[in-house]
């Protein structure tokens, strides 16, 4: 079966083009993970990214999880809410003054309630501070439906758009 996906590309190339969200609880807090475990890495990935089709490293090796785990060109913060995870991003840095928010997701009890511009925001100054002068990200139309509107609502612009069709594989568990 194929479905048309879209990829949309966004950019930022000055920080004052940031519109943050303010944190929408106080008991909400964003870490580094500087203990770079490879397991909870892939817990992340295969956790937050399953309902969004995240594929590309789902048939990676332990030795490639690790080797991203020990790769200091990425970075990765967790969000918790008293405790629980909520969500992460990863920062990387393709050159000297290129940052790419990699991947960036939350868990689905958090969807709906403020947390992801919260993130967004927190992910967009971080890669600031970490010295970039650009900042990119790209979604597609497998995301959630908030992802682009969250991008552009905290000041990235688009740059570019690429559409193609994608094989697609329906849920066995809902085909009679």
């Amino acid at each position: 079966m194929k479905r048309e996906v879209t990829i949309t590309y966004l950019e930022m190339l000055d920080p004052v083009w940031l519109c943050a969200k303010e944190c929408p609880k106080a008991s909400f807090d964003i870490g580094e993970c500087t203990h770079r475990q490879p397991d909870f890495f892939k817990y992340l990935y295969e956790t937050i990214g399953e309902g969004w089709h995240w594929r590309e490293r789902l048939r990676w090796s332990e030795q490639q999880w690790y080797e991203h785990a020990q790769d200091k060109k990425i970075r990765t913060w967790v969000a918790h809410q008293e405790k629980t995870i909520a969500g992460y991003f990863e920062l990387k840095r393709e050159d000297a003054d290129t940052i790419e928010i990699g991947y960036f997701g939350l868990m689905p009890d958090f969807f709906g309630k403020g947390y992801g511009g919260y993130m967004l925001s927190k992910a967009i100054r971080l890669a600031w501070e970490w010295g970039a002068k650009r900042v990119w990200v790209h979604t597609c139309t497998l995301d959630h439906n908030n992802a682009l509107p969250n991008y552009l609502a905290r000041g990235m612009k688009v740059f570019k758009k690429v559409t193609f069709e994608d094989d697609f594989e329906p849920d066995k568990t809902s085909v009679e």
